[in-house]
């Protein structure tokens, strides 16, 4: 069993990290933390660095300044890369995540060996922007847990979630746990971002994987499918009968997609380390 001891940088991000190998870099989605990807960390670690950590607002991380836009969250992963010396990384974001690592590939190109996109969100329709619109303004008036039961619903099959009601309660209470003003931040960021720089994202040079679940209702296949046709090459997975928090309900599966397309990324090859010597 891996025991993996949480660490900060100069700045205050905390992070696990563990591995040897080529760096992957986990970020996770909003009201989460960096235990979300324990299934990918064990999955990964034996052939990857793998590093995850605690986005602005978040976990034990600092919060983000009221105002901070997106190039302030991908500032912070770069001040981790820093920290760790490591200058060039695969970088797989699910959800919030994902817009994240799509800022970070468009703001530091030169640090970014690979991108996966997980469930998140691109292009969203009036109907889908009402409602994410409607859910943040619930968390500005009630708290950081005033969607938790829908947002699970909508996260996990009826099936898992009777399966396994301590990890669901356990998700609940990490919800309820939000710093109010750190998660409204991200949240709001979450909600309107979904173009961000869209006609930006052909400049994105590194292989790429864009990936949801066949029945994920707010990252829809759809979704998947118009961002990764703005991205030069990118590939597109649906996974067949899985909902939006496939990484934690079917890791395997979500692993060995990651491994398929890590192995055979060109510029993740032994060609190039991403340390600094």
């Amino acid at each position: 069993m891996i025991r993996l001891t949480a660490e900060r940088t100069p700045a205050g991000t905390s992070y696990l990290a563990t591995g040897q190998g080529q760096p992957v870099v986990l970020i996770h989605g909003v009201g989460l933390n960096k235990e979300m990807w324990g299934g990918q960390i064990v999955g990964l670690c034996g052939q990857y660095r793998v590093i995850a950590y605690d986005m602005l607002g978040h976990g034990d991380s600092p919060r983000p300044a009221q105002g901070t836009d997106l190039l302030g969250y991908a500032a912070q992963l770069a001040e981790l890369l820093d920290h760790l010396q490591i200058t060039q990384a695969a970088v797989i974001g699910f959800s919030m995540g994902g817009l994240v690592a799509r800022a970070f590939a468009l703001q530091y190109p030169q640090r970014l060996s690979g991108l996966v996109v997980l469930n998140s969100v691109f292009n969203r329709s009036l109907e889908q922007r009402a409602g994410v619109i409607a859910r943040t303004a619930q968390a500005a008036e009630h708290g950081p847990d005033a969607n938790a039961e829908a947002a699970l619903s909508r996260w996990f099959s009826r099936e898992y979630q009777a399966a396994n009601p301590a990890q669901i309660e356990a998700i609940r209470q990490t919800l309820a746990s939000n710093d109010p003003q750190g998660y409204l931040t991200t949240y709001e960021l979450f909600a309107t971002q979904d173009m961000y720089r869209a006609e930006d994202l052909g400049q994105i040079q590194v292989p790429t994987l864009i990936a949801t679940g066949e029945l994920d209702p707010g990252s829809t296949p759809e979704m998947a499918r118009q961002l990764a046709a703005r991205i030069p090459g990118a590939q597109v997975a649906v996974l067949d009968e899985q909902r939006h928090m496939m990484p934690v309900e079917s890791p395997r599966l979500v692993n060995q997609m990651l491994l398929d397309f890590l192995a055979k990324a060109p510029s993740l090859s032994d060609s190039a380390k991403g340390i600094v010597a």
